[in-house]
């Protein structure tokens, strides 16, 4: 009966919203400094064959917090695919430990990982989605806005894993989403039709990016070339230079709007410092909510499953 979060479509909106309810009651917990540790006894094992720091430290962190013990394994650890299979890592790693995480290149490795492994699993990143990351937006904007009526988000860049999870929260909870990016920089075309096929949210692409943003309450970028695309740098330095976030793009607006960014942000390319540090910047404060999040998500999988 075990339970994972590969996607955010894995839960139900309900459970969306009893997610980003728990995830508040456990950043008040910390905040308090109130004993909380439902994984006492428990082990967590952290599997990055790609590397992030924010990832690392607000899993392990938390994990901690919550009374139990996370464990690193990098590329040298663990190479998914190569040494050993991802079935067989997968099922050698449930006999250790109570649940996994894993920041994978391949979403397929990610996926045969949750058929294969008899502990719940988290996805922490893939090439093709963010569920985490973006399961703490929502959470941020929940917190600035107070509500998420009326909502009107702005994703300028590529159209990325990013993209795609915000596409995917599209389909459980409504609000408007567009996506200003480049021609050829276009997101899944399956996940766009199915976010617009879902009926709940309004989704638009635009390649006019000062267009795209007009009336939006959330403007949001991410690097324009991520991990395995640095030898792409260049061209896409060129070919997105319509889309940084400057204060020109955020003045576009017409209101008073929040800038979000999962982070590491190239400071002067997709960003200007000027929108990083303005008072509308919530960067950190989502930064900060990953790992209130992710103890939410890992709290319910656990339950869910038995485990706690």
């Amino acid at each position: 009966m075990k339970r994972d979060f590969l996607h955010i479509t894995d839960f139900t909106t309900e459970e969306i919203w009893e997610t980003i309810e728990l995830a508040k009651w456990i950043k008040d917990k910390f905040r308090r400094r109130e004993d909380y540790r439902p994984f006492a006894g428990r082990s967590l094992a952290m599997i990055f064959a790609k590397p992030s720091a924010r990832t690392r430290i607000s899993f392990e962190t938390g994990f901690f917090r919550l009374g139990g013990h996370a464990l690193f394994l990098g590329p040298n650890d663990i190479g998914i695919g190569k040494r050993e299979s991802t079935a067989d890592i997968a099922c050698v790693i449930s006999r250790y430990n109570d649940m996994i995480m894993a920041r994978l290149f391949d979403h397929s490795d990610m996926l045969e990982m949750g058929k294969y492994a008899t502990v719940p699993i988290v996805n922490g990143l893939t090439d093709f989605n963010h569920p985490c990351q973006i399961m703490a937006d929502i959470l941020t904007i929940y917190e600035h806005r107070g509500t998420l009526e009326d909502l009107q988000i702005t994703y300028v860049g590529d159209g990325n894993n990013i993209v795609h999870s915000w596409l995917a929260l599209a389909m459980r909870i409504p609000f408007k989403f567009i996506i200003a990016c480049p021609e050829g920089y276009d997101p899944d075309q399956s996940m766009v039709t199915d976010a617009r096929d879902a009926g709940l949210s309004t989704i638009e692409i635009n390649h006019d990016a000062m267009n795209a943003v007009k009336g939006s309450d959330v403007i949001y970028t991410d690097v324009w070339a991520s991990m395995g695309q640095k030898d792409e740098a260049d061209k896409r330095r060129q070919e997105f230079k319509a889309f940084q976030v400057n204060d020109a793009l955020m003045a576009a607006t017409g209101k008073e709007s929040l800038f979000m960014h999962c982070l590491p942000a190239e400071r002067g390319v997709e960003v200007t410092d000027s929108v990083c540090d303005a008072h509308y910047s919530i960067i950190f404060d989502e930064a900060e909510n990953r790992m209130h999040m992710q103890n939410a998500i890992m709290v319910k999988l656990m339950k869910d499953s038995g485990k706690i």
